[in-house]
């Protein structure tokens, strides 16, 4: 079937609608910086290909390290004023913030559709989460904020390219409630137009945010390691958050380390497919490129043969392909489960890692097709994969132990229950597990032994927004828990201990 792309959502229209409401943040051909409050055009300007169809879009400028530093110290300046505004004025002003925001959420929710491939619901609910999560702190701050005091310096934020709105945009807007300036640096990968747009908005709101560009290894010593930080955050893989962890040691930083790990759902003594299935097929939104996706099922061997059924069922009947692309122009954006994934480079890894396992004694046990994808007539499909399953995936698959980021599952079968928490637990430490299964008594022990932050029986877990504690056991997290009260702990300096994963061996854990 022939498609167009969607009335109005070309990457020139959508760009030109982001240079009208923010013109200071957009030229015709780059992104500017935010620093010291000033929007500008600093190092060399990159072009950026977008996974949807790789095509070259406009891309930010990068900064040097010695330009970094200087916006660093300027961002410790705008912090040292910002500490003396009282809490009423800077409510007054992050409300405003939000408001600007849900203002421009279908432009900001095109703009993620263009440089990270989200589908158009999952654009904008990543908008959504962020302004609904940042009103509920609003309502709460007075009472979070008793008796405590912003940090000395402003709070430094790496995030990932996944959630720019939600995970990142959400932190900073609840570290400025909570008296800190802040500073964020654009992944490199995507996500620098949404987060562009929302940092003008903030500036215009009066709020002290440093926005800046650049290769991460290159600013790590000015984001991670300057004295002038109060704290700082981290979001992204293992190597990367293990470099930082090594940094902030010496400093005694306070910091927020989220990293990766192998998520698992286990099937043992179940009975309830349809409901499982439910839960599956949700759970590929966005192609799992998150943190909290499952990409592992442990399965009790003897249920194997109806877990496949459930499962192909799932597979087969995913819906994915170009986020624009419609039968007639004037049609409503397309009902999608995932995109493409982030570059033709992790589609290609993908595969290689299918074949990797498969060539190591792996069983195919599902190979989806990108002819069962919606693209547009000719489109390049480089970025695009098809969900892949290997059944018992052998001890040497180089991903064994980590997560994939993308649509490509492994099942290990189990025949005791030993066996079933061993193979849960691969990665020492992840974010999130659950187990599917009648015998609720199972459900607990393997809860206890689980490595897994949050835990759920019979339904997944997520990250959570407003009161819900996130965090990571292990290797997955180090640092300070955020969420509810603890995100804006995690940030100030008051009584009590602060709860948290830390690099010195302590722990101390909060009912999740």
């Amino acid at each position: 079937m022939e498609r167009t792309l969607k009335l109005g959502t070309d990457f020139s229209t959508i760009y030109a609608k982001a240079r009208a409401v923010a013109p200071e943040a957009f030229d015709e051909s780059s992104i500017r910086n935010l620093i010291g409050g000033e929007w500008q055009v600093l190092g060399s300007v990159v072009s950026h290909v977008t996974p949807v169809d790789q095509s070259e879009i406009v891309g930010p400028s990068m900064l040097s390290l010695d330009q970094t530093v200087t916006a660093v110290k300027k961002a410790a300046q705008m912090d040292k004023d910002w500490a003396k505004v009282a809490l009423d004025e800077r409510k007054s002003r992050v409300a405003k913030a939000v408001e600007l925001l849900r203002e421009h959420r279908n432009l900001l929710a095109q703009l993620l559709i263009w440089e990270i491939g989200k589908p158009w619901k999952l654009a904008c609910a990543d908008v959504d989460r962020c302004i609904e999560g940042v009103q509920w702190y609003l309502e709460e701050i007075d009472r979070q904020m008793a008796g405590r005091t912003p940090l000395t310096g402003p709070v430094s934020n790496i995030a990932s390219w996944n959630y720019p709105l939600s995970v990142l945009v959400h932190a900073e807007l609840v570290q400025l409630l909570a008296g800190n300036a802040v500073i964020a640096k654009t992944p490199t990968q995507g996500g620098f137009h949404a987060l562009t747009l929302s940092h003008a908005l903030m500036a215009r709101a009066g709020l002290p945010v440093t926005l800046v560009s650049g290769s991460g290894a290159e600013l790590a010593p000015a984001l991670v390691s300057s004295p002038e930080l109060g704290a700082m955050a981290f979001v992204g893989g293992r190597n990367n958050g293990r470099s930082a962890a090594s940094s902030l040691r010496s400093l005694a930083k306070r910091h927020i380390l989220e990293q990766e790990g192998l998520n698992s759902w286990g099937i043992w003594d179940y009975s309830n497919w349809d409901e499982l299935s439910a839960h599956l097929s949700k759970g590929f939104e966005y192609a799992k490129q998150r943190c909290t996706a499952y990409p592992r099922y442990v399965v009790q061997r003897e249920l194997f043969p109806e877990f496949l059924e459930m499962y192909l069922g799932v597979v087969k009947g995913l819906k994915f392909g170009h986020p624009l692309a419609v039968e007639n122009p004037e049609d409503d954006y397309p009902e999608l489960h995932f995109g493409p994934v982030i570059s033709a480079k992790k589609a290609s890894e993908l595969g290689e890692a299918f074949s990797e396992a498969v060539s190591r004694g792996g069983v195919p046990l599902y190979a989806g097709s990108l002819s069962s994808g919606s693209f547009l007539e000719g489109q390049d499909i480089s970025a695009y994969v098809a969900p892949k399953t290997v059944l018992e995936p052998p001890k040497s698959w180089s991903i064994h132990h980590s997560e994939p980021f993308g649509p490509l599952d492994s099942v290990v079968l189990a025949d005791t229950e030993a066996e079933f928490i061993a193979a849960m637990n691969v990665s020492n430490g992840n974010l999130v597990s659950s187990v599917a299964s009648d015998d609720l008594g199972f459900a607990d022990r393997v809860k206890d032994e689980s490595q897994a932050f949050k835990f759920g029986v019979n339904k997944p877990r997520s990250r959570g927004d407003k009161a819900e504690v996130f965090g990571g056991l292990g290797a997955s997290w180090r640092g300070c828990f955020v969420g509810g009260d603890l995100l804006v702990e995690s940030v100030t300096e008051g009584p009590g201990q602060l709860y948290g994963n830390f690099s010195d061996g302590s722990r101390y854990p909060v009912d999740v």
